[in-house]
């Protein structure tokens, strides 16, 4: 006999090849695990897992004991300890409300009654809703030569009608509570109305 007969088969990583006088449920498309867990290593590793995380649980409170000890802080900051701080001048908008509700109670007045643009050349600012009813009586007014090249625009049409793209900081566009009477009088007690 030859040293090569009596030596045992050696060791396949991957197991029995199938087809080998392999038995059923062995091979790797076995579908379960050939060998048990093994049970030293894992309490090996959950022994010195546990040790890091008890070392680690020292370790913390000795560093936050350390910088209790060391380190002053104040009671937290909040918001209500101190009044609100004006920025640093300029001051552009020192109250933005008021001023947000002057600018728009101005826009408001603008387009709902009778003004003077300029009174020497007699050009006045109709309300509105008047001034879309005189456009949808007499229609708008078309040019005789139509520009073209660059000067020509073409405005595309607006998406929706309505809605907050629409309305401004002021909202004043949604409103549309009839002001054409008492604006009609306004102006001709102005003497704008002939």
């Amino acid at each position: 006999m030859s040293m090569e007969t009596n030596r045992p088969p050696a060791h396949d990583p991957h197991g029995p090849a199938a087809g080998h006088g392999a038995g059923p449920g062995t091979g790797p498309g076995a579908g379960y695990e050939q060998r048990d867990a093994n049970i030293p290593d894992l309490l090996k590793f959950g022994f010195w897992m546990a040790v890091v995380i008890i070392v680690t649980m020292f370790a913390m409170r000795w560093t936050f004991g350390y910088l209790e000890r060391t380190q002053t802080v104040q009671s937290p900051a909040t918001v209500f300890v101190r009044p609100r701080e004006l920025p640093p001048s300029p001051r552009l908008q020192a109250a933005p409300r008021a001023e947000l509700k002057d600018y728009c109670d101005a826009q408001e007045k603008e387009l709902n009654t009778y003004g003077w643009v300029d009174q020497r050349l007699r050009v006045v600012h109709i309300p509105v809703d008047q001034a879309m009813d005189l456009v949808l009586k007499n229609g708008l007014p078309i040019r005789a030569n139509p520009p073209t090249g660059a000067a020509a625009v073409t405005v595309p049409p607006a998406m929706s009608l309505g809605g907050e793209d629409l309305q401004g900081p002021c909202g004043y566009l949604s409103k549309s509570d009839g002001n054409a009477q008492g604006a009609a009088s306004q102006a001709e007690r102005l003497g704008m109305i002939p």
